[in-house]
């Protein structure tokens, strides 16, 4: 059982042009359990990159908040466009549990397609590695070093307010502000 408190790292990428070559901002933000945010936490990756996994490891484990993070929220598996995150590697590097939460089942055959289109077919492997999608609920998820049933009891305790965890939806409504200078759309 989870204290009400637990600290967790919900992380999104904010808004991008997708026709440009550049960086995009990533949010980190820290809560106590769904309720309280307790920090933010940046960094930029690549769009289409490869460095998100590099990058948010350095992120989280030279941040002051990383001895109390007990959770990693991840707002999909890639961030950027395709710059598809190893939740494996992010897991083995930081010793945090991952829960990567998805809104919609994904369509693999369209995304490898799309990834062979653009001449990036071994970013697949990546999403092959994460694991199975599975279903709580009205979401779906791919997790790491966490059990089913502990991951469920997580998100009990952060989807507080939406379907999706509040750290993922703190960290999407901050990107989307800080780029746009107005949040939209949802996490």
């Amino acid at each position: 059982m989870y204290k009400k408190e637990i600290r967790i790292l919900g992380i999104d990428d904010s808004p991008f042009n997708k026709f440009k070559k550049g960086n995009s901002l990533i949010i980190g933000t820290i809560f106590r359990g769904g309720t309280l945010l307790d920090g933010i936490l940046t960094t930029k990756v690549a769009i289409d990159g490869s460095d998100s996994t590099k990058k948010l490891i350095k992120m989280i484990n030279s941040s002051k908040f990383k001895p109390q993070l007990r959770c990693i929220m991840l707002n999909g598996i890639a961030v950027a466009g395709f710059n598809i995150i190893d939740i494996e590697e992010l897991n083995k590097k930081t010793k945090i549990p991952i829960i990567v939460v998805i809104r919609k089942y994904p369509d693999f055959k369209t995304i490898e397609s799309t990834l062979k289109k653009i001449k990036q077919h071994s970013k697949y492997q990546l999403i092959e590695k994460a694991g199975p999608v599975e279903k709580i609920g009205r979401i779906y998820i791919q997790r790491k070093g966490i059990t089913l049933e502990k991951a469920k009891e997580l998100l009990n305790l952060t989807c507080t307010r939406s379907l999706i965890p509040e750290p993922i939806r703190a960290a999407h409504l901050i990107a989307g502000g800080v780029i746009t200078g107005e949040s939209k759309g949802k996490a």
